[in-house]
């Protein structure tokens, strides 16, 4: 008897889905192959006066704008020949290449051809492909041509992308001839479109009247369009006046009131007083809070997040370029993110080390900077008179010159890349906290070996030579400082209760006046914390983050409290998503075009 193979268990069970990864390629292969020899053919395409021969379902299948035409009850439908007016057969030739063998060869000498037909016939892979070639070969001598496509075919990202390039790059761009060949609209465009430039506005004015000299005639009647988006609060009036000899603006002074009303905007010190010299432009830039670093629960993060009161969120912003380490010091100087020192694990072992990173928000980039004398860690970074300034901490062996009794200093030149030694700040020190306030940076509290310390010291940068000040209220440890005026505050940190030897956490914020060298208790933090990071911006006072408790398991927090320095009033921010702990906090400007990813909840990572 013959056996039935199909019901037999065995086989059955042996049942298996082939699938061959060349099959695509074959198909490809065999479609070309077909096309190239003129068989099964249907469809003829006439773009700049010349024939395409090609297969209906070909053109179909990777083309919204042809499966309309052959599938929908239009005339092409029905017709073998049919005309692409606007495409070119240069076009025509590159766009067949790709549907039959998915390869496209792009350059500056085609690109436009391909652009123009894989826009209209809507293929779409094409037209991010040209747009991505664009991006990657932009630069100053061809940025107005590629504008200038991307506004033909409305390539929304590419246009930011090269209006971010030009913005960023106008000091340079306006020396070239190019930038002569700017359209009122394009030129308009730089001006309104909040992207940050690397010059100052009387460099952004300068530039303006140059476009318009270069052909007064037919450029003179957008002048009062164009000045619309100067900022005329950030030019000095002598530099303002400087103006007055351009041929343009006297006559512009002469047949309008324009330019008298410009010298009733905000005056020019009064920007710099609150934005600070170190910013270049504010255009397109925003004061942000930074958290730098710190603990989570995950582990150390060298992760930076930053907070724009604008978009009212948490957002990554980048991340220190070394291992994880933690207990670094934080500076900026001139709008730069400084990040020195610090210490990092290896084999269950605390490796501190002197090197230092500098970050530029505008260029969003990395560089290193000459390394500290000493390595260090728990020490003050702080900014005196341009330079950066270390001040004790403890080395790879413990606390720094023990026998000595002194915290060594140093003081960092950021034009010539060099620390120098200053004078030493008396006795040791380590987890204290500094500011700055004109010529003078201050210490207060921090750990002497184990002794909780109150004293504060500051050191006269043109002296070279500290002074001990009025103590501090309470001893405290890994506390905050910072100035706002003519007075310093102090928040946070902890120190040891004499009989039971545990941490107290310090409630109070307490303000010294510099002018009578006192302190005074102005209020409690409505939730106590040490490690937390703290800064002011305004009027505000921003507590984020921090330990609630040194006992309690759950003590970790992503709170952020602000205290209002002139109402006296506290009120809740928008909280870190995660719990954070031994972070820093500073403020940077940041580009508000950024578009990054917020930060998620500890809860939500796998």
């Amino acid at each position: 008897m013959r056996e039935n193979r199909r019901s037999h268990p065995n086989l059955s069970s042996r049942a298996v889905q082939f699938e061959s990864p060349s099959h695509m390629g074959t198909l490809l292969s065999g479609l070309n192959t077909l096309r190239s020899k003129g068989l099964l053919l249907d469809i003829t395409l006439i773009a700049g006066g010349q024939a395409f021969q090609a297969h209906r379902v070909v053109l179909a299948s990777c083309s919204d704008y042809f499966r309309a035409m052959f599938t929908d009850a239009m005339k092409e439908s029905q017709q073998s020949e049919i005309c692409l007016n606007g495409v070119t057969a240069d076009g025509m030739r590159y766009l067949l290449e790709y549907a039959y063998t998915s390869k496209l060869g792009l350059s500056l000498a085609n690109i436009q051809d391909v652009l123009s037909a894989a826009n209209h016939v809507q293929l779409i892979a094409v037209v991010e492909a040209c747009s991505s070639y664009l991006k990657e070969q932009l630069d100053l001598d061809n940025c107005v041509d590629v504008a200038t496509i991307a506004e033909i075919y409305s390539l929304h990202k590419l246009l930011k992308e090269v209006y971010l390039f030009i913005c960023g790059n106008l000091r340079k761009f306006a020396e070239k001839s190019e930038f002569l060949r700017l359209s009122p609209f394009q030129l308009e465009y730089i001006l309104k479109c909040d992207y940050p430039v690397d010059c100052s506005e009387r460099e952004v004015l300068s530039v303006v009247l140059k476009w318009i000299e270069h052909q007064p005639h037919e450029r003179f009647k957008y002048i009062h369009q164009l000045l619309r988006y100067i900022h005329f609060s950030e030019i000095s009036s002598v530099d303002l006046s400087s103006f007055f000899e351009s041929p343009v603006l006297k006559c512009l002074c002469s047949s309008s009131s324009l330019w008298s009303r410009l010298w009733h905007v905000p005056g020019h010190s009064a920007w710099q007083e609150q934005r600070g010299m170190s910013l270049i432009n504010s255009r397109g830039m925003e004061l942000a809070i930074l958290k730098v670093g710190g603990f989570g629960i995950s582990g150390v993060t060298n992760d930076i997040a930053y907070y724009l009161s604008s978009i009212g969120k948490w957002r990554y912003l980048t991340s220190i370029p070394h291992v994880e380490q933690c207990n670094f010091g934080t500076a900026v100087l001139n709008n730069e993110l400084y990040i020195v020192g610090g210490c990092f694990n290896q084999s269950l072992q605390e490796n501190v080390h002197p090197f230092g990173f500098r970050y530029n928000p505008l260029t969003n980039s990395w560089s290193t900077m000459a390394p500290m004398q000493k390595e260090r860690c728990r020490f003050s970074l702080g900014v005196v008179n341009n330079h950066l300034l270390a001040v004790g901490g403890v080395g790879e062996s413990g606390d720094f010159d023990v026998l000595d009794d002194t915290a060594p200093c140093e003081k960092y030149d950021p034009l010539t890349d060099v620390w120098t030694p200053v004078a030493p700040l008396p006795g040791s020190r380590a987890q204290h906290a500094g500011t700055s306030w004109r010529n003078f940076f201050y210490i207060s509290g921090g750990l002497d070996q184990d002794l909780v310390l109150n004293s504060l010291w500051r050191l006269n940068t043109e002296t070279d030579h500290w002074e001990i000040r009025a103590p501090m209220i309470t001893p405290r440890a890994d506390h905050s400082m910072v100035c706002c005026g003519d007075k310093i505050y102090v928040c946070g940190g902890w120190y040891e209760d004499e009989t039971t030897g545990s941490r107290v956490l310090v409630d109070s914020i307490d303000c010294y006046s510099i002018s009578r060298d006192t302190w005074t208790v102005i209020t409690r933090v409505p939730t106590p914390r040490y490690h937390a990071g703290i800064v002011v911006i305004g009027k505000w006072l921003y507590i984020v983050g921090g330990f609630h408790s040194a006992t309690t398991f759950d003590r970790a927090s992503g709170v952020v409290e602000c205290y209002n320095m002139e109402t006296g009033v506290w009120t809740v921010g928008d909280n870190y998503p995660q719990d954070i702990w031994e972070h820093a906090c500073c403020t940077l400007y940041v580009p508000r075009c950024r578009d990054d990813l917020e930060v998620i909840p500890d809860k939500n990572l796998i």
